[in-house]
C-alpha cells in the first residue's frame, strides 16, 4: 500500500520573505527543480499570507509544477474577525495545502485541539488538503509519554471526520523539541511515532484511511538527515522549516533519493 503514497515535501517559510523575496525564492526553485524531481515527489511551498498572491501569479504564469498553500486559516467563513483569513479566501488563491495546529500556533496563540479541528474542517469544506501538525514538547518526550500525547492530539484534530476525509489529508509529526533547535529525532524516533499515528488512524477510521494518509516528519530537516528519515516505511515526506528558505538546501532535500541509504 505504501507505493500509492507519493512523498510530499513542503517548505514552511513561516514569517519570512516579503512578496518580492518570495518571488525570487520561487523563481530559484522553479529553475532548479526538474521533471524528474516532480515525478518522484510532490513539492510545495507555504509562504506568508502577504506573499501568496505573488507566488500564485508566478507559478501560474510560468506554469511551474510547484504546489503552494498557507500556514494557517481561520475557523470562520466570514465576519468580524479582524486579521483572520478564511478558507474561502485561500481557496480562491488556488491553495492546495493549509497547515492546521502548527506547534508555534499552539504555543504562541494557545490553540487547542478543538480549534485545530475546526480549522481542519474549514479547509476540507473548501476542498483543500489540511496538514494537521502534531508533536510533543521535550518534557513529555523525557517522561516517555510522547505516544499518548501525540495520539491525543491526532484524535482531537480528526474528531468527527469521515474515513474518506481522513484518508486524503496529511499529518505532520513535528517533535517540538526538534523545531528550529538543530536537534532532530532519529529515524527510529520518527518511525516509532509515525507508525503509531498510522495505526491509530487505521484503528479509528479503517485500514484504507490509515494506508493512504500521508505522514510527514518535521523538525530540523536537512539534506544530510533526510535520506535516512525517508527510508522509514511510515514516513512519507517532510515539513521543512528553516532549510526551505535556502533554495539550494531545499532542492537537495527534495533530491534525497540521490543520497539514499537503502
Amino acid at each position: 500500500m505504501a507505493a500509492v503514497r507519493k512523498p510530499l515535501i513542503a517548505g514552511n517559510w513561516k514569517m519570512n520573505n516579503s512578496h518580492l523575496e518570495a518571488i525570487a525564492l520561487t523563481q530559484k526553485l522553479g529553475f532548479a527543480l526538474t521533471d524528474k524531481d516532480f515525478a518522484a515527489t510532490e513539492i510545495a511551498v507555504l509562504p506568508p499570507f502577504t506573499a501568496l498572491r505573488s507566488v500564485q501569479t508566478l507559478i501560474d504564469g510560468d506554469k511551474l509544477r510547484l504546489l503552494y498553500g498557507a500556514q494557517d486559516v481561520s475557523p470562520h467563513e466570514d465576519g468580524p474577525y479582524t486579521g483572520d483569513v478564511s478558507a474561502r479566501m485561500l481557496a480562491k488563491f488556488g491553495c492546495r495545502f493549509v497547515l492546521a495546529g502548527h506547534s508555534e500556533r499552539r504555543i504562541h496563540h494557545h490553540e487547542d485541539d478543538v480549534l485545530v479541528n475546526s480549522k481542519v474542517r474549514a479547509v476540507l469544506q473548501r476542498n483543500m488538503t489540511p496538514v494537521l501538525c502534531i508533536g510533543e514538547p521535550l518534557e513529555v518526550r523525557q517522561a516517555g509519554e510522547h505516544l499518548d500525547y501525540v495520539l491525543a492530539q491526532l484524535d482531537g484534530g480528526l474528531a468527527g471526520l469521515t474515513a474518506g476525509q481522513v484518508g486524503g489529508l496529511v499529518v505532520a509529526y513535528e517533535p517540538v523539541w526538534a523545531i528550529g533547535t538543530g536537534q532532530v529525532a532519529t529515524p527510529a524516533d520518527a518511525q516509532e511515532v509515525c507508525r503509531a499515528i498510522r495505526g491509530r488512524i487505521s484503528a479509528v477510521h479503517g485500514h484504507p484511511a490509515g494506508a493512504s494518509t500521508r505522514i510527514l516528519y518535521g523538525g530540523s530537516v536537512k539534506p544530510d538527515n533526510m535520506p535516512a528519515i525517508m527510508a522509514e516505511p511510515d514516513v512519507d515526506g517532510a515539513l521543512v522549516g528553516g532549510a526551505s528558505l535556502d533554495a539550494s538546501e531545499f532542492v537537495r532535500i527534495c533530491r534525497y533519493r540521490e543520497r539514499s541509504t537503502a
